[in-house]
């Protein structure tokens, strides 16, 4: 039996719980152990995963979490803090890598990156986004971090014949997050914050109304946006593991198509009888092109624009599971 030894970095966040989850309850693999490494949150304790605390900017911390590893899953990240984001982007993937090529265990790394490394909707795309696009970070040090992150990988691949391939995800959804993307209250996850765009006064209104905000250009033109569900993202990490194909390669994970706010605004309309408005904003459309997944991995994501409207809009989230952001941005 082909045993494995994963490391799962920003193990407590939300994709690294998804993961370790799935990774422990289905059967196929139960050849796996893993070990989480945490810094800020703790997991609660479970068979078959080891709980190890530290921060991966330093190197001890990751020389230790680092022994007997087969495979590492990077998810530890930072948002807009530039106190502490070269730290754990440039200076921990650092060691992370440095540990991995030094090891005698160490089979396969797998970075997930974001299309902020690629503008996100900052920048006009006039074509589907490939993964052979240039990089093009937004203004703000995450984006920068993104773009770093996925060129040491490409680099240790170059220099050291590192096994190493980056799943490169838009904004990831789960329970009723896309939900709260729409929000014109204070309660809005993530960005745009439409209560800014619209003006204090619009938004209470709009928030008391259950309106649907629909982006749109600096043109006037619905924003297409794209997204990723969190179990498609899971699915694609482990179809990734030990795939031959995998190796020295970026993959773009996401929906099929992005989500033109438009047709949005029209399914809620529909299936929810909600109002919707338009607002303009300062940003473009993008199509992240996920051929190249589909193709070699033998991905598909099962989350259409329907069924993450429908997942977000029917979850009951328990009284003792409060929405919680825990990061800016």
């Amino acid at each position: 039996m082909n045993i494995k030894h994963i490391l799962i970095t920003g193990a407590a966040g939300k994709v690294g719980q998804a993961l370790i989850r799935r990774l422990l309850a289905d059967p196929a693999y139960e050849s796996f152990t893993l070990r989480a490494l945490c810094h800020n949150r703790l997991l609660p304790p479970a068979d078959r995963l080891e709980i190890v605390r530290g921060s991966i900017e330093d190197r001890q911390v990751v020389e230790d979490a680092m022994q007997g590893v087969s495979h590492v899953v990077h998810l530890a990240t930072c948002k807009e803090t530039p106190e502490s984001i070269m730290d754990v982007a440039v200076k921990g993937l650092f060691w992370l890598l440095e540990s991995c090529r030094g090891s005698p265990t160490f089979q396969q790394f797998i970075l997930i990156g974001g299309d902020a490394g690629v503008g996100h909707f900052f920048y006009p795309h006039p074509l589907p986004v490939t993964e052979t696009q240039k990089h093009t970070a937004y203004p703000g040090c995450y984006a920068l971090s993104k773009v770093l992150e996925e060129v040491m990988l490409e680099q240790y691949s170059i220099q050291y014949g590192l096994n190493g391939c980056c799943l490169r995800a838009p904004w990831i959804m789960e329970k009723d997050d896309f939900k709260y993307q729409l929000s014109f209250g204070e309660d809005v996850f993530g960005g745009p914050r439409w209560c800014d765009l619209v003006g204090a006064e619009q938004a209470a209104i709009y928030q008391r109304t259950g309106t649907i905000p629909v982006m749109l250009d600096p043109q006037g033109r619905p924003v297409k946006r794209n997204f990723v569900h969190m179990d498609d993202l899971v699915s694609a990490v482990l179809l990734a593991l030990d795939h031959p194909g995998a190796r020295g390669q970026t993959f773009n994970i996401c929906m099929d198509e992005p989500v033109d706010y438009a047709a949005l605004a029209a399914y809620l309309a529909e299936s929810r009888g909600l109002p919707s408005v338009g607002v303009r904003t300062p940003y473009h459309s993008t199509w992240l092109d996920n051929t190249k997944a589909r193709f070699i991995l033998g991905w598909r994501p099962e989350y259409d624009l329907k069924r993450m409207v429908d997942a977000a809009w029917d979850y009951q989230r328990p009284a003792h599971e409060p929405r919680v952001v825990w990061y800016p941005g």
